[in-house]
């Protein structure tokens, strides 16, 4: 896909020069739902056809988007062009409560997002894309049609916009990108606001009359005990001129990490890391809120050192909470499992009253879910939208294979 050109920017009104001429449509799923609404709408194909050739040779001027409308400049046969418009029904702010719920409690939807990528689960969530009869043309050409040659020419190349970024299909739904993240990132950092409200532990004292009284002199107290783990660092404020933020957070928690590990083990537990596996576990070690600057720039620096995506770093991270190393490895390593309990999963699950799972090496699957034998023995779970094959860690590992199934499916 061509980069999307440079738009006058309004977080709720967004204006893009012409597409210009394109031969073939090569497009996103959601960019054709958006055309598939279109031909549904349609009475008449001949005027789709010539819809689809006006925007192929470039006669859509530029395209203004606002909450639940599309308008542009179309030229047809006439000197003069003609005003063209597409109306589309905005969300009702209980709809886009559950979107923003729904996309804040899965770091893989927000990564997508980021990375101009529309999951399936969101845009289902509130019926964000158009169904029959949700678009609405008007031209002020004398063409009756419905839609006219015109306007299916502008939906045509607002189907090309889609592809390039699906923020604006939320601007015409009814919410701007910054509005859009912003209330993304604050039901985020209210919820690492909790995670991080624990009390703080007890520690024994002595008397000072006690500690200096010369007749009888006290033995002095045992060492503390370690933590249970490594505490939090403080909140560090972002001052100009003063150090990232970022990065003194990263650099008090790996601090932390790695002395409380030494304390209690006296090893180091990431001395025999790869550089890839490092960065998947530093970013997992720090979640942050998905969808502030700080946390877009920690994915964007890991995924630019590593050579991947966010969304390749996105899924590691849900792999890495799912078992450390050992669900990494499940999750980037196929592999042949000998005789034994992999074979016996398959008539287990069965017996259970599952379908039918298909094996591959050490995977088992169904159009939607999957279960991974890994080398310590365990169960892994993931999950895919039908028809993907975009599989995701879900779930807690299990030496059982219907006990974790059924486990993850009971969620």
């Amino acid at each position: 896909m061509s980069p999307l050109p440079t738009a006058r920017y309004d977080d709720r009104r967004r204006t893009f020069p012409a597409l210009g001429a394109r031969s073939e449509r090569t497009g996103t799923w959601w960019g054709e739902a958006w055309v598939e609404a279109l031909e549904d709408l349609a009475l008449d194909p001949a005027r789709l056809a010539r819809g689809r050739t006006y925007a192929q040779a470039g006669h859509v001027d530029a395209i203004t988007v606002t909450p639940g409308r599309i308008t542009a400049y179309v030229h047809g046969s006439r000197p003069r062009p003609y005003r063209t418009e597409l109306r589309l029904r905005t969300l009702p702010d209980q709809a886009w409560e559950d979107f923003l719920d729904t996309a804040a409690q899965d770091p893989a939807h927000i990564a997508a997002l980021l990375d101009k990528d529309l999951p399936h689960t969101l845009a289902d969530q509130v019926d964000l894309l158009p169904a029959a009869g949700d678009l609405v043309p008007d031209c002020s050409c004398p063409d009756d049609g419905y839609p006219c040659k015109h306007a299916a020419a502008l939906c045509y190349q607002t189907a090309r916009l889609l592809d390039e970024d699906p923020f604006v299909l939320l601007l015409m739904r009814g919410r701007g990108e910054q509005e859009t993240l912003a209330a993304l990132t604050r039901r985020n950092t209210a919820r690492m606001a909790v995670e991080r409200e624990t009390p703080a532990p007890e520690l024994p004292t002595v008397a000072a009359r006690e500690a200096v009284r010369a007749a009888s002199r006290s033995e002095l107290p045992p060492p503390f005990p370690p933590p249970p783990r490594a505490g939090h660092p403080p909140a560090f404020p972002t001052l100009q001129g003063a150090p990232d933020a970022l990065a003194l957070d990263l650099l008090a928690t790996e601090a932390a990490a790695r002395a409380h590990a030494l304390l209690t083990t006296g090893e180091d537990p990431i001395a025999s890391l790869s550089t890839w596996q490092d960065a998947v576990r530093l970013a997992a070690a720090h979640p942050g809120s998905g969808v502030t600057s700080t946390t877009r720039a920690l994915y964007a620096a890991l995924s630019r050192a590593t050579g991947r995506t966010p969304t390749d770093l996105a899924r590691a991270v849900a792999a890495w909470r799912q078992g450390g190393l050992a669900a990494l490895s499940v999750l980037e390593t196929p592999w042949d499992p000998p005789a034994g309990p992999f074979d016996r999963a398959r008539p287990a699950l069965t017996a259970a009253g599952h379908p039918a799972f298909r094996p591959w090496r050490n995977h088992l699957s169904t159009p939607t879910t999957q279960l991974r034998y890994g080398r310590d023995g365990l169960w892994y779970t993931y999950e895919s939208d039908p028809g993907r094959e975009d599989w995701w860690p879900r779930g807690i590992p299990g030496s059982d294979p219907v006990a974790a199934l059924d486990a993850w499916a009971d969620r």
